[in-house]
């Protein structure tokens, strides 16, 4: 492993990066479940691994122990796994990052892989992300993204970022991406808080409906579908035998459903309606002061 990219890169037609980091940024593995399941959709070819000697404290991202046959033992280490897929369907191809998130030297990290990105001409970055909601499980996962500009912002449908506090790596490469001025959005799943160990197939499921139109390349989630349609019914049977746990998603569809209620209420109002009223408020001013 090194952490020097390659000399050599491959030419690609109008690359777009996709990233997904395990940890503090993927509840459930859901993104980085969804960037696996492209990269062996794709048949992703290795490109780069970046040393793992350089970004993880291997105290708290700790290596693992393989065994083949019982005899063999093998010490896996956590590193970040740079491919790329050529998507010979779609009119561009696809660079994937992929890797847990790292633990020393962020800014370093996100300078390698912007490098990276900007030798490949990248046109576009998106960010993959998962975290835990009070949200259930029975209903469609909610799928939350958002741009650092409002041309791009416009461009994917997606909200600028009003979000302040505190980030994992994703935050920070987007930043740096953007910096650099390469476009990066960013995809977050909400995963149920209270079902939070991986893996979770409805989660990664609609990350990728909601990659599919930003990347413009067909997705096949056929098998994603069917199991995300097994682990519903898991969870459901579950329920089922929790009367307290079944009764706290009872509450969560109900806070869901009047939320989304008063979503509905104040985008029935229009700046039309709100000038309406108010003119008819300054009016009944107008009225009290003259008596």
């Amino acid at each position: 492993m090194t952490s020097q990219r390659p000399s050599r890169l491959p030419a690609l037609r109008r690359p777009v990066m996709i990233a997904a980091f395990g940890g503090w940024n993927d509840a459930g593995d859901s993104a980085s479940s969804a960037a696996e399941h492209l990269a062996l959709t794709w048949d992703a070819t290795q490109l780069w691994e970046i040393d793992s000697d350089d970004y993880y404290d291997f105290a708290a991202t700790r290596p693992n122990i393989t065994q083949a046959d019982g005899v063999t033992r093998r010490i896996e280490w956590p590193s970040t796994s740079v491919s790329y897929a050529r998507v010979p369907s779609a009119g561009r191809d696809v660079v994937f990052v992929l890797g847990p998130e790292p633990n020393l030297r962020w800014r370093t990290y996100c300078a390698q892989l912007v490098e990276l990105a900007d030798a490949l001409d990248v046109e576009l970055v998106v960010m993959m992300g998962a975290l835990l909601a009070d949200t259930p499980h029975t209903r469609d996962v909610p799928v939350s993204g958002s741009a650092e500009t409002s041309a791009a912002a416009t461009r994917f449908g997606l909200s600028p970022s009003k979000y302040e506090g505190p980030t994992g790596i994703t935050g920070v490469l987007q930043d740096a991406f953007v910096q650099a001025g390469i476009p990066s959005v960013s995809l977050w799943a909400a995963v149920p808080h209270y079902i939070a160990h991986p893996p979770n197939p409805k989660a990664t499921l609609a990350l990728l409906r909601r990659l599919e139109p930003i990347i413009e390349i067909p997705i096949d989630t056929d098998l994603l579908a069917d199991q995300a349609a097994q682990w519903q019914e898991a969870v459901d049977e579950m329920m089922s035998e929790d009367e307290d746990l079944a009764g706290y998603v009872r509450d969560l569809e109900e806070q869901e459903d009047a939320a989304r209620d008063v979503d509905d209420a104040m985008t029935e109002v229009d700046g039309d309606t709100l000038a309406a009223e108010f003119e008819k408020y300054l009016r009944r001013r107008g009225d009290s002061s003259a008596d």
